[in-house]
């Protein structure tokens, strides 16, 4: 067994994360990716000569990413160019209301005190200090922690810990908890919106998304080559440590020999034997059978009414006018109630968009890539919809918050629902896994080791949730879970072969 690899499926940033740590710890590892190139969500659409980001676009939380770097004998610094963002994102409810969020905490008080008024403006204040809490009281215990649940999560830290985390109201929602802190509709939409960040609605939403706040005022950073070059840092610094990746090869069936994980077959017909396996794909494609039946009572699926949501976008090279865009801008909906109401069902009438302006805030002019976003229902695999009244809806949004835009079909690339059940299969479209709704959610997610031996999960479906370093991290704990599995009987460790190996 020990001359066997450790097979990871899937090239997403949990698996990456996974294999460089892995590599580094002195581990034979072997990933199969279905895709020709890594990142998973994060991927890069090419159009009319410019790459444009089609899945995540923030940068946050480096420190995880500083750790990853330095255990496998490199620097974030020295594998990717970071800018710290000054203006976190620009809002806009139209007719000249318009916010921005500043890195700097006072800048941001500031500039909410003269949008809503200054007791709002020291609402603000204390949001973010109940947002500092709560990160602080979950950081150890739930974040980074295997496998949380409510007693664990109680007891981790003592009496303090407990008595700390009581007050981060775990029951509450983060409608109630933004509504608590402030009273302008407007600043209750923008920081409700938090609940989007994981696919859920703020109503149903728990309040400790909140942290979401915190993570941003400590920094949000554009990534030089946009946030696939996030991925290629990570395959860059995997294939150094000798690594090896097979890209447009697909895992077909996962075997198990007496009670544990022994080989992947791939779609090519080629049979690896492996002394362990990491899949880092949505938990609803092992529960559903992809990955063949052996391996479905691994982990427990995720019902259609508890799926996260899904989204529509549009990744464009086009040119703007008129609305001054920052990297990250927000367009709000007249009727947030209304708007969330309607995606029980269907595409809102009224939408939220989202834009990421790729090219600010440095864009010199001409064509600019944009990943123009709204929120959409999970139902690409029982309901697809069309999308033309949607993209009726958000371009009149934008035109309504002033900002104009040269439309051309050429340059643009929609992506609904049902084409992200197609990228991410078994998911019906859904993007962030299980929504986090009511307190026992977060609980509810899988842990990184599963029911069979050798066999472990990575991913924005898996704890600690999703988002770019949530995924990270996810990689983090499958690695440990591993290596802390194995460490009774393995012996030893052999040093990792300069120079991987990556095949197309």
């Amino acid at each position: 067994m020990q001359n066997k690899p450790i097979v990871i499926v899937g090239a997403g940033i949990g698996g990456l994360s996974a294999a460089c740590l892995l590599a580094a710890r002195g581990e034979d590892v072997v990933i199969i990716e279905r895709q020709a190139a890594p990142g998973g969500k994060m991927r890069h659409i090419p159009i009319d000569g410019a790459l444009i980001d089609g899945g995540p676009t923030v940068f946050t939380m480096r420190y995880i990413f500083d750790a990853i770097f330095a255990e496998a004998g490199t620097s974030l610094e020295a594998e990717l160019g970071l800018k710290p963002l000054s203006v976190l994102a620009r809002h806009s409810w139209g007719h000249g209301a318009e916010l921005d969020l500043f890195a700097d905490l006072k800048q941001s008080a500031d500039a909410i005190a003269q949008f809503a008024g200054p007791s709002e403006g020291k609402n603000f204040l204390s949001f973010q200090a109940e947002s500092r809490r709560v990160f602080n009281a979950l950081k150890k215990p739930f974040i980074e922690s295997q496998r949380p649940n409510p007693l664990s999560l109680a007891t981790s830290s003592g009496l303090g810990g407990m008595l700390e985390l009581m007050r981060i109201n775990p029951f509450e929602t983060l409608w109630s908890a933004v509504s608590r802190h402030f009273k302008d509709p407007r600043l209750r939409q923008l920081y409700g919106r938090y609940a989007t960040y994981c696919g859920s609605l703020p109503f149903e939403a728990v309040a400790t998304l909140m942290l979401i706040a915190h993570v941003e005022q400590d920094g949000v950073w554009s990534v030089d080559g946009g946030m696939h070059a996030v991925a290629r840092a990570f395959e860059r610094v995997f294939l150094k440590l000798g690594g090896t990746i097979r890209y447009g090869v697909s895992a077909s069936e996962i075997e198990i020999k007496q009670g544990r994980v022994s080989a992947l077959i791939t779609s090519d017909g080629e049979r690896t034997e492996c002394s362990d396996m990491i899949i880092n794909a949505d938990v609803n494609a092992v529960a559903s059978g992809l990955f063949g039946s052996s391996v479905q009572r691994a982990v427990n699926a995720v019902p259609v009414k508890a799926r996260s949501l899904s989204a529509i976008t549009w990744a464009a090279h086009l040119k703007t006018h008129d609305f001054p865009l920052e990297h990250h801008n927000v367009f709000f909906s007249r009727d947030y109630k209304k708007e969330f109401d309607e995606l029980a069902s269907g595409y809102p009438s009224d939408p939220t968009v989202y834009i990421c302006a790729q090219d600010r805030p440095d864009h010199a002019g001409g064509n600019e890539r944009l990943l123009i976003l709204v929120n959409s229902p999970a139902n690409g695999d029982h309901a697809p919809q069309s999308h033309e009244k949607i993209e009726l809806a958000m371009r009149l949004k934008l035109a309504q918050c002033g900002l104009s835009i040269e439309w051309h079909d050429t340059r643009v690339v929609t992506t609904p629902p049902s084409g992200f059940a197609g990228l991410f299969p078994a998911t019906g479209g859904a993007i962030y896994g299980r929504a986090s709704h009511g307190w026992l959610a977060s609980f509810q997610r899988a842990a990184a080791k599963t029911k069979i031996l050798g066999l472990y999960l990575a991913g924005g479906s898996a704890h600690p949730g999703p988002g770019v370093p949530m995924a990270a991290m996810s990689g983090r704990l499958a690695a440990d879970a591993l290596m802390a599995q194995r460490a009774s009987t393995r012996k030893f460790h052999r040093g990792a072969t300069i120079g991987g190996t990556s095949t197309r």
